[in-house]
């Protein structure tokens, strides 16, 4: 899958991105995070001030953290604090502001159903029935896709019964049964 870097708009300001193919994730900026979700001044100094704050407490979110060259408003590349999605979602839990307020119902919304679905597995078919259909997939076409990937699944069992572990040997499988599919 090739993606490109890029900047996204949120709220009309910009957040950096970077795509890393190998780990294939997303990184973004935190200081445009903190920025957009702050209206700080001092974004940067903000930034510093819960990361010395979320070290005190023992987050592990600075661990999970990398750097970046991004390019600044200046124009000039500097390393830049930067986090993939998850440990970005965990990050804007720790903000107190309004604006991050949306993200955290959010969040507490999405963990609830999922918590749901791992009472009643059916819920997840349900709610992967209501995305497609947002999306405008026809009722033939998704139910077409969830037996596919219940045939996928069934198929990958037997296989794992049968002593075949992922890795070089079960991805040329599952590629030759998607290609003959």
């Amino acid at each position: 899958m090739k993606k490109s870097n890029s900047i996204i708009l949120f709220n009309q300001k910009q957040v950096r991105r970077h795509w890393d193919e190998n780990k294939e994730l997303w990184y973004f900026s935190v200081v445009d995070i903190i920025e957009i979700l702050t209206d700080s001044p001092r974004p940067k100094k903000y930034w510093n001030a819960l990361k010395t704050k979320l070290k005190e407490e023992g987050n592990q979110l600075s661990k999970k953290m990398g750097q970046l060259k991004m390019q600044s408003s200046d124009g000039k590349y500097y390393l830049t604090d930067v986090l993939d999605t998850e440990n970005l979602l965990r990050l804007i839990q720790s903000i107190p502001s309004p604006k991050a307020e949306p993200f955290k119902l959010w969040l507490a919304k999405v963990g609830y159903q999922r918590i749901e679905e791992t009472e009643d597995p059916e819920l997840a078919f349900e709610r992967a029935m209501k995305t497609y259909l947002k999306k405008g997939y026809s009722r033939e076409w998704i139910n077409q896709r969830l037996k596919s990937i219940d045939i996928r699944k069934e198929l990958t069992d037997e296989w794992q019964d049968r002593g075949v572990r992922e890795g070089f040997e079960y991805a040329n499988l599952l590629n030759e049964h998607l290609l003959i599919c």
